[in-house]
């Protein structure tokens, strides 16, 4: 008779066992001196072991079971939400920082509003603007770094 292999709680105190050879039921189990003792022990008393280390293994899966099931409808669904939602004083703070952003934009010289919307905003290359504008990629990229520089000074202040 092979013994079953049995996940069992770190507080579980004893080891069930069986002697192919003897044909007798065990314990075993370590003391408070570190000692390990193995005990023979009748067929009843070992069934009542097993019955109890199975009822343990039970209410230890019953246990994670609900650890599981708590973490997943209290702690970690409203992280796993897609759209998390925004309070009343972050929407209208999101709404003066973009106001400033475009009124800062609007003050830019036509240039540098043409070139920082189809760089940023239709995601065109230097390149692209470049040829498309008739110069060199160089006068793009000044052109876009004085407006950021602007856009960064205005928010600095």
């Amino acid at each position: 008779m092979a013994m079953p292999k049995r996940n069992k709680s770190k507080d579980n105190p004893y080891t069930l066992g069986y002697d192919e050879d003897k044909k007798t039921y065990t314990v075993e189990f370590e003391d408070n001196k570190k000692i390990i003792h193995k005990i023979e022990i009748s067929e009843k008393v070992y069934e009542a072991f097993d019955s109890f280390e199975l009822e343990d293994i039970s209410q230890i899966h019953k246990y994670r079971s609900h650890i599981e099931h708590s973490e997943v409808y209290e702690e970690t669904l409203y992280k796993r939400m897609l759209i998390l939602p925004t309070s009343i004083e972050e929407k209208v703070e999101k709404k003066i920082i973009f106001d400033d952003i475009k009124e800062v934009i609007n003050s830019l010289p036509e240039v540098q509003k043409r070139r920082l919307r189809k760089y940023y905003f239709d995601d065109m290359t230097l390149e692209e603007i470049a040829n498309e504008e008739n110069c060199t990629k160089v006068a793009v990229k000044y052109s876009i770094d004085i407006a950021l520089e602007k856009i960064s000074k205005k928010f600095k202040n």
